[in-house]
């Protein structure tokens, strides 16, 4: 089985207001726009704002977004408004993270990997 693409889709409570957090805050370029709808590109996926939601966010849902500058990061999003529900730290598992969420209270995870952490490297070399 070959996977060509991937998108996380979100029905969003207000879709207006998750709208221009996602556009406007955290600066995420849209893909497309359809009827109803919205898709940003989201690092090497993207992410889909449609219709609208009648649940409250899971909170067993996160986005993992991957930073190159987790302290500038959260510097400009502080400059937008932004409040985080964790603050940067470097977590036992060897990663820089600092926690948001969207209005909908979908969790978000800022992360910078650090050069000498496991994940850099390629797995299919010696």
């Amino acid at each position: 089985m070959e996977f060509l693409t991937s998108r996380v889709i979100i029905h969003p409570r207000d879709p207006e207001r998750s709208m221009v957090f996602y556009r406007d805050v955290l600066g995420l370029a849209i893909f497309r726009e359809f009827p109803g709808g919205t898709v940003f590109f989201l690092g090497g996926g993207q992410l889909e704002l449609s219709s609208t939601g009648s649940e409250p966010a899971s909170p067993d849902l996160a986005l993992w977004l991957q930073v190159r500058d987790l302290a500038a990061a959260v510097a400009e999003l502080r400059e937008r408004g932004v409040e985080f529900t964790r603050e940067p730290r470097l977590e036992p598992w060897g990663l820089h993270e600092a926690w948001l969420a969207d209005p909908d209270g979908v969790r978000i995870v800022l992360v910078q990997v650090p050069p000498e952490h496991p994940m850099r490297r390629d797995s299919r070399t010696p």
